[in-house]
Parts: structure tokens; C-alpha cells; sequence
């Protein structure tokens, strides 16, 4: 271990003597952290962990900040997510990418047009902040799932649904699509069966990644959100994942590579059961989370992305109405063509039968022509007027290379993915359920103070700050803004006063500074188990037991010989979304393992359904969370 710190060490000064930046023995645990954050912002989670670890070692030693030694461990467990998911990588089909401002990228997505709302809304009170810029809503949407701030300020994911003539009042999904961090950009797959979004407080290697969460039909709930890995999910952020509905693309942007006010929107070739595979080398994972599109191996720069400028739905209007006037002049010269040979066969013919037949085709023709002839004045005119707006604009068209365009788009598919941009939404104007008034028990300080309605403490394990202990009841100008408080009487008659519910010693000790801050100086955590008070130190232990006994399963299949499609296809239906990774046993053979499952009992109906379908060799896995 002192090896490994010396040559880090070593860097470290090198690279400070280098930029000629001066640092003390002090400053050596925040350059090991500097250098981890370069590792792993560079996928090299083994590198970063070891930084990380050795920064840890000082500040431990030092007897450091406590919230400064908690922020590098969430930092190291990061790392070492990156380091496990490193193993379920995937090697997707890129389409094409394009960098967009951050203010209006979402425009650029192929959803249908006015379908997102511009931030401020009747949804989401927050002004635009982060990524977050615009709520999803398409017209005549009879459920809506949004992103909104609670009131920590914490972005959290709600639904609402349309019943009779009113919306719902919007609710929480569940407690497992909810985290510390926040949850932004749900998108339904188009079969309404998964959701997609994105979330920084999760399992996952930093700022936001990319999750899935599928509807369970048995459950009546949505299930436990899985990663969806490299390369959709990365160190940077990363956000806003659609299926398109005609079932060939994924699309997806990241401010990985990027400035701070854009990001890149990656299109994907749709794969329903995408294979992942082991990257360990941190240079080819990092390669492969650049989605190089395929027509341009060698990467595309900022400068040549920002030239190709996107259609928009306007040109796009104007060139099919364009292509319709074309098609209609081609229809009536066609018909005026067609009527004169008509007339002249009628004119050298001198069978009555012929001459008969003739005339009724002259007479229909000549009926035509001029719902021909109205139909393209209509058309023209409403071409001049598109040109016109064009013009007030200040928008310079040229028709002729337009259609040369539109005529090397209609070439085929192999012509390439073309972005359009869509109009933003009229703002909303939904009549919404006056939701149930409930009191609200997240920590907070506010202006008057309020003692808790309901001074049970739940069951599970439970921290709270107790401020302080009087003989008479308090009064709420003795809570000093704290809210909520609660009460309880002891033994000896006093009262005692504590206040929040917090369910981890992370959360709780994140607050105890704010209660101090507002005079409580000598204020000290509490602890408790299922209501009972027990020492902090044994609540705390209970609470590393719990995520340790977290479990996650999965399925492992080796096949006799080649699989089955039949029951690959089979297995794609019966666990959608999960992941499945094709691998090697000792002796050579090849193994597909499928998973995570949060439940035992899944990943056992999967064995149970393949052995059905006449593979014998398959078993279920328990795996560390």
C-alpha cells in the first residue's frame, strides 16, 4: 500500500511542480482526490479507488471533517460501481450524434411535435436548472409521469391520470424510484410496459445515469430500477432515454466531451436484446462510451457538429407541400397529355364501338382536370404563404436545393438519420384534484417552527437530533424554525425535544450542522429500532447489516450446444430489460447469464421456463448488491 501511495505521490508532485502550482503536506489528501476524479472520469475505477483510499488514510488520521470523509467514501463507492459494471458493458449500433444547447435539445428528439412544455409549468414550479428544461406532456395524454421538485428542493418523479373531467393529485411512484439525488426526464417505452429515466442518487458511477424500471402487471407497481450500464450510463451526466415508437432507434443524451450549456444526443440502432460483454481495459471502455457513429469512425468534432445544421418541422412542412404541388402538376400534365391522344384516336377511328368508349374516357378526363387544376391552386397558394413566413422570418430559401434534398431523402434509409425540430407545447392547463392536506414530516427549517402531529416513532431504524429538555412545555417560538419536532416526557417529568425522522446515519448527520447553525449548539443524534431508543453506534451497525443483507440474483445458462433462438426469444420475454451477458466457463464453454433480479423468486420462474423448453444446465446465482 505505501508503494502505491508513493507513485501516486510521486505523480501528484510531478504534476503540480509542472503547472508550477505550490502545495503544502496539507494539501496531499485533496491531490490524491483530484487524481482519483481524473481516473475515474477516465474509466479507470481501479486507479481512482486506490487515490481515493489513500486520501481516506490522511483524513482518518488527521481526524478530518466527518462530511468531508463521508463525501470521499460515496466517492469510492462510486468508483467501485464503475469497476462492477464494467463487467455488462454494451457495444450498441450508433446511428448518428449531434450536439445541441442544453436549453432546447429535447426539441430535437422524434416525438411528436408541441408534446414538450417549457419550465416554468402547472407541473413543475421550478425554474429550468440543471438539465432539466421542459416537461413531456403529448396531447391528449391520459397519464402524465413528471419530474418536479418536493420541498427540499429534490426532484423527485409523480404521476397523474385523467378521471371523468379532473387530473389526479399528483403522487410518488414508489420508494424504490426514489433517492437522495434526483430523478428527472421519465419516458414511457411506447408499449407503456417500462420506464425510463434518469437519476443521480442510485446505484450508478456519478452524476446522472441512465435506469429502466419495468411495470409488474402481478405487483400492480413498478419494480426495482436497474443501471442500464456502459454506455448509455457514464461518469458525466446522462439523461432522457426514448425507444422510438416505429421500433428502430434509441435515443439518448450526455454532457460527456462536452461544454457546460451543451450536450450530445446519441441515436441508436434499437436492439431488444442487447448482449454485454466484460471491458476491463479503461481506454477501450472509455472509446466505446464515445459512440463514434459508424460512418465516422474516427469521431466527429464540435466544430463540424455545430455546421450540419438540423432541419426543422417548418422546412419539413414546406417540402412536402412543395413535393405535393410537384405531384400534382405532374398529375394534371399527365392528364392533359393522356386526353390529347385521347381526342386524336376519336378523330381516326371510325368504329362506332371504339369511338363510344372514347368519348366516355374524354368526358371523365375532362371532369378531372379541373379538380386537378383547384387542387393545385389551393396547393400553391399555401406554398407562397409557407415562403412568405419564410421571408417575414428572415429565413433565405432556395426551393431547387431543397428538393434535390427532399429527392436524395426519398433514395432510401441508407441516405442517413436526419434531426428535426419541433415546436414547443402551449402552456399547460390541466384542472387538477385539491390534493389531501397531509402534515409533512421531512426535516426542515422554516420561518415558525411546528411540533410533529403524530409523535410515534415508526418502526425500522430511526435517527433523530434531540435540541434540548425543559421542565414545562416548549412553545413553538423556542423551535427556532425547526420543523418537526417532537415531544415525549421522560421519567423524571421533563420534557424532551427532538426533532426530524431520518432513516440513515448519512441523512441525519448531513442535518445536524443546520440545527446547530440555528442556536442548538449542544444538540446530538438519537437513535432508534423499531421505536425502541437504542445507542447510535448499535443503530448504526443494524443499518450496515441491512444493505449487506440486500440481495440480488441471477440466472446463469449453458447450453449443450448452440442456444436456442426459441429460447432466446423466450428469454427476452421473460425478462425484459434485463441484461444478458455471454460468457465462458473454465472449460471453455459458453454461458449466458441474465440478470439482475431483485427477487429470488423470478430469477427461479426463469430456470423453471427454460429446463421447460429442454435446457437442463441453467441455476440461479445470489450476487452482492
Amino acid at each position: 500500500m505505501k508503494r502505491v501511495f508513493f507513485t501516486i505521490y510521486i505523480l501528484i508532485a510531478a504534476f503540480f511542480a509542472f503547472s508550477g502550482i505550490s502545495y503544502g503536506a496539507e494539501s496531499v489528501p485533496d491531490s490524491l482526490v483530484a487524481y482519483g476524479d481524473i481516473c475515474h472520469s477516465k474509466y479507470d475505477f481501479d486507479g481512482a479507488i486506490t487515490a481515493y483510499q489513500e486520501a481516506l488514510e490522511f483524513l482518518e488520521a488527521s481526524d478530518a471533517d466527518s462530511l468531508k470523509i463521508l463525501s470521499l467514501k460515496d466517492k469510492i463507492l462510486l468508483s467501485e460501481n464503475g469497476r462492477n459494471m464494467k463487467g455488462f458493458a454494451y457495444s450498441p449500433v450508433v446511428v448518428a450524434r449531434h450536439r445541441f444547447s442544453l436549453e432546447d435539445f429535447f426539441l430535437y428528439y422524434p416525438l411528436p411535435d408541441g408534446s414538450w412544455r417549457n419550465l416554468p409549468n402547472q407541473l413543475d414550479s421550478a425554474s429550468a436548472q440543471g438539465p432539466v428544461r421542459a416537461t413531456f406532456v403529448p396531447e391528449d395524454s391520459a397519464k402524465i409521469y413528471f419530474s418536479s421538485e418536493d420541498a427540499d428542493g429534490i426532484r423527485n418523479i409523480y404521476v397523474t391520470e385523467f378521471q371523468d373531467t379532473v387530473w389526479t393529485s399528483p403522487s410518488l411512484l414508489n420508494e424504490h424510484l426514489t433517492s437522495p439525488g434526483d430523478e428527472i426526464y421519465p419516458m414511457l417505452s411506447p408499449d407503456g410496459r417500462t420506464l425510463y429515466f434518469a437519476s443521480s442518487g442510485l446505484y450508478g458511477v456519478g452524476g446522472y445515469d441512465i435506469y429502466m424500471s419495468e411495470w409488474s402487471e402481478e405487483d400492480k407497481d413498478w419494480s426495482v430500477p436497474v443501471n442500464m450500464g456502459f454506455p448509455y450510463s457514464s461518469p458525466a451526466d446522462d439523461y432522457l432515454l426514448v425507444n422510438t415508437e416505429d421500433g428502430n432507434y434509441t435515443v439518448f443524451a450526455s454532457n460527456r466531451d462536452c461544454s457546460a450549456d451543451s450536450v450530445w444526443v446519441y441515436v441508436l440502432e434499437f436492439d431488444n436484446m442487447p448482449v454485454r460483454r466484460s471491458v476491463e481495459d479503461p481506454e477501450e471502455l472509455a472509446v466505446l462510451s464515445r459512440l463514434d457513429p459508424q460512418s465516422d469512425p474516427s469521431g466527429m468534432d464540435e466544430t463540424e457538429a455545430e455546421a450540419d445544421i438540423p432541419e426543422s418541422v417548418d422546412t419539413r412542412r414546406y417540402m412536402a407541400k412543395m413535393a405535393e404541388v410537384r405531384a400534382l402538376r405532374d398529375s394534371l400534365s399527365n392528364h392533359n397529355s393522356q386526353l390529347e391522344n385521347d381526342r386524336n384516336r376519336f378523330a381516326l377511328s371510325n368504329d362506332y364501338s371504339e369511338r363510344t368508349r372514347l368519348t366516355d374516357i374524354i368526358l371523365q378526363r375532362e371532369s378531372r382536370i379541373p379538380q386537378l387544376q383547384d387542387s393545385l391552386d389551393r396547393a400553391t397558394a399555401e406554398l407562397q404563404k409557407i415562403e412568405m413566413e419564410f421571408l417575414f422570418s428572415g429565413v433565405i430559401i432556395d426551393p431547387d436545393k431543397m428538393m434535390a434534398e427532399a429527392d436524395s431523402d426519398e433514395a432510401g434509409d441508407d441516405a442517413g438519420y436526419s434531426f428535426a425540430r419541433m415546436h414547443p407545447g402551449e402552456p399547460l392547463r390541466l384542472k387538477m384534484m385539491e390534493p389531501e392536506k397531509k402534515f409533512d414530516y421531512s426535516f426542515k427549517v422554516l420561518d415558525e417552527g411546528q411540533f410533529a402531529e403524530d409523535n410515534t416513532i415508526p418502526d425500522g431504524i430511526i435517527y433523530q437530533i434531540q435540541i434540548f429538555s425543559a421542565i414545562n412545555k416548549a412553545s413553538v417560538k423556542s423551535l427556532k424554525g425547526l420543523s418537526p419536532v417532537f415531544e415525549k416526557k421522560n421519567s423524571s417529568g421533563r420534557y424532551v425535544y427532538r426533532v426530524g425522522l431520518f432513516n440513515t446515519y448519512k441523512d441525519v448527520l448531513s442535518k445536524l450542522n443546520a440545527v446547530k447553525r440555528v442556536g442548538f449548539r449542544s444538540a446530538f443524534i438519537i437513535a432508534y429500532i423499531d421505536g425502541k431508543e437504542v445507542s447510535v453506534s448499535k443503530a448504526r451497525s443494524a443499518e450496515s447489516r441491512m444493505k449487506d443483507e440486500q440481495k440480488f440474483y441471477q440466472v446463469t445458462l449453458i447450453p449443450a450446444g448452440e442456444l436456442d433462438p426459441a429460447i432466446s426469444e423466450g428469454i427476452r420475454q421473460q425478462a425484459a430489460g434485463k441484461d444478458i451477458a455471454r460468457s465462458e466457463t473454465a472449460d471453455g464453454r459458453a454461458a449466458y447469464i441474465v440478470g439482475p433480479f431483485a427477487g429470488k423468486d423470478k430469477a427461479e420462474a426463469l430456470v423453471e421456463f427454460v429446463k421447460a423448453m429442454g435446457e437442463s444446465e441453467v441455476f440461479v446465482n445470489e450476487i452482492n448488491n
